[in-house]
């Protein structure tokens, strides 16, 4: 699966201190009636227990210039929780999750159903509101490597 190329997004959860995030490229619509979206988390990450309590999240698809975002949220220079939030602009949406200003889309959800198997969590989520920024390209990764598309 490292072969195929995924959009890269940044799923965010939790306010204040306890905000906390990952980089993701398993983040996917699975519903248009209802609206639902589809986000798969280790359970090993310090966002899967943030996103179990506050049963909310946001998925941020990043446009090709915030590759830097992208490895913040990858713990990418050691930075976790709220620290991941500095250096970008950041406002909060319906379900008190934080959206990325410049994203090409902000995607709001709280949680209907989470299904545990192995180290992961698929989480899918009733999209509560869809913030679209900006067209442009979109950041992509593969093989150990961002791309663009778009």
């Amino acid at each position: 699966m490292r072969r195929l190329v995924g959009g890269v997004s940044v799923v965010t959860a939790g306010r204040g201190d306890e905000r906390t995030g990952a980089t993701v490229t398993s983040a996917q619509s699975l519903s248009l009636d209802p609206e639902t979206m589809v986000v798969s988390i280790n359970k090993t990450s310090s966002t899967w227990p943030v996103i179990a309590r506050s049963r909310a999240f946001c998925v941020n698809i990043l446009a090709a210039e915030q590759q830097a975002v992208a490895d913040r949220f990858a713990g990418r220079g050691g930075l976790k929780g709220a620290a991941r939030y500095e250096g970008a602009s950041w406002y909060e949406l319906v379900t008190g999750s934080a959206a990325l200003h410049g994203a090409l889309a902000a995607i709001d959800c709280e949680v209907a159903t989470i299904v545990e198997h192995g180290s992961h969590a698929l989480i899918l989520g009733a999209v509560r509101a869809v913030v679209l920024g900006e067209p442009g390209a979109a950041l992509v990764y593969a093989d150990g490597r961002y791309g663009t598309h778009g």
